[in-house]
């Protein structure tokens, strides 16, 4: 029953993100990536800690530096450069690039952990580059990665970054509930000051808008930070991956609904993309 729950959680986590990106778009468009994110993780923030203060928990400030460290990475540095990148790419490359995030993370827990890498991991790495390249790039003659892309490209990394480091320094003497907190709000922190340094103003939005930014904030950060923790830390990073194929066909779904279905190197990227992660997946999930 422990395995279940701890599958169901992971992909909640996944199906949330996946929607993410198709939420992120309006959100955008209409509030700007600073303000968006600082918005979204102030809110979360507070219903975090409020969350801690019903359970009657704290978030022991002894551990100061590492939630420093975690919302500076999987906080501050994803949101800053997700938002940034959906001004301007599809959510659906948006979630085929961050669909690479696997086996950024196993290459990151070899280098930081000392995480062996295993066969079908390595293999598996250039088919996955590949696949990212083929939607990138269209499939088409021009070699451009438009700026977009790359902004995901960056936060990808820093969730890679994140992972292995949940993983490395995430207090084990504190509940899920309190260090989801403790990150959030240095996140949210961060986020805040650069809204603030570039001059971004919180403006009302329209209904539609303000509904999109309440589901990233209560579904795509809450719930699936609460539950991508829990995953992470009895699954591991690598067990835990290919549950982020669902982030891509969550997205796509989304999008089809929407009358924006997926062009042909999308799919071909699609294919390669989730292929490669579930080949490096199954050798560590025996």
């Amino acid at each position: 029953m422990n395995n279940i729950n701890t599958y169901m959680m992971a992909t909640m986590a996944a199906v949330f993100w996946g929607a993410n990106f198709n939420l992120a778009r309006p959100v955008v468009a209409e509030m700007g990536p600073y303000i968006a994110g600082a918005s979204r993780y102030i809110l979360a923030a507070i219903i975090m800690v409020l969350i801690t203060q019903i359970k009657r928990e704290s978030t022991p400030l002894r551990y100061w530096r590492k939630y420093l460290a975690l919302g500076i990475v999987g906080v501050f540095g994803f949101n800053l450069f997700f938002f940034l990148g959906m001004q301007t790419t599809s959510a659906i490359n948006g979630a085929l690039i961050m669909a690479l995030n696997p086996l950024l993370t196993a290459i990151l827990g070899y280098l930081i952990l000392q995480e062996r890498l295993s066969t079908r991991q390595i293999i598996a790495f250039p088919i996955g580059i590949i696949g990212v390249a083929i939607v990138v790039l269209g499939a088409g003659a021009h070699l451009k990665i438009s700026i977009g892309d790359t902004y995901i490209l960056v936060a990808n990394l820093s969730w890679a970054l994140y992972n292995v480091l949940v993983r490395k320094i995430m207090p084990k003497d504190v509940s899920g509930v309190a260090n989801t907190a403790g990150i959030m709000t240095v996140g949210a922190i961060a986020l805040s000051f650069v809204a603030l340094s570039q001059g971004d103003r919180l403006i009302v939005t329209t209904l539609s808008t303000a509904i999109a930014l309440m589901i990233m904030t209560i579904g795509g950060s809450i719930l699936a930070y609460l539950f991508w923790n829990a995953s992470i830390t009895k699954l591991g990073p690598s067990k835990a991956a290919i549950f982020m194929n669902l982030v891509p066909v969550t997205s796509m779904i989304i999008a089809a609904i929407e009358s924006h279905p997926p062009n042909h190197a999308q799919i071909l990227g699609a294919i390669l993309v989730i292929s490669a992660i579930t080949f490096s997946s199954i050798s560590n999930s025996k």
